[in-house]
């Protein structure tokens, strides 16, 4: 079971900033055994221009990745997808659709650096520490032992991730 590839839809609202850089961070650093998406409710239409430089100065390729919405993940012949994180506050208290082949939820929660006012550096400092804090997290959930993990303490696992905590030490 080792070489199953584990889809990874990440949501937000706009699909602009927080779940491209959970894509493009999962895409990168999944070792190949993960695959990234992202998704947005009320998709913008555009990645946000701060992100794909940020990405692009991390050297993550960001090649195919554009603001789409939901939906075409919430259809039978879509990604069958593993596991489903929100990564903002919205699109936690909506009504998400019915994903195929309930894969496993968790909140991610984060504030948005897309809306932060003020200077370049200001702006600049949000998306990096919105892309620190993914990263840390994506890190962690990609080095879990997926396959030897139950669904319950998997459940418990991914919640404490995204409250930034550490796993549980039996994990």
């Amino acid at each position: 079971m080792t070489d199953h590839r584990y889809n990874v839809l990440f949501l937000c609202t706009g699909n602009s900033a927080r779940s491209i850089l959970a894509e493009a961070l999962t895409n990168h650093s999944g070792g190949g055994r993960f695959r990234g998406f992202s998704a947005g409710s009320h998709p913008k239409g555009a990645v946000h221009p701060i992100a794909l430089e940020l990405l692009e100065r991390m050297r993550i390729p960001t090649t195919g990745l554009r603001s789409k919405s939901w939906n075409e993940f919430a259809t039978a012949d879509g990604p069958r997808l593993d596991f489903v994180f929100t990564v903002c506050d919205n699109a936690a208290g909506e009504l998400c659709p019915f994903w195929p082949g309930q894969p496993m939820t968790a909140h991610w929660g984060l504030a948005d650096p897309a809306a932060v006012a003020g200077s370049d550096a200001d702006r600049w400092l949000a998306f990096r520490s919105t892309f620190q804090a993914l990263d840390n997290r994506i890190r962690i959930f990609t080095s879990l032992p997926l396959a030897s993990i139950d669904r319950i303490r998997l459940k418990h696992t991914l919640d404490a991730i995204g409250r930034g905590e550490a796993p549980p030490e039996s994990t």
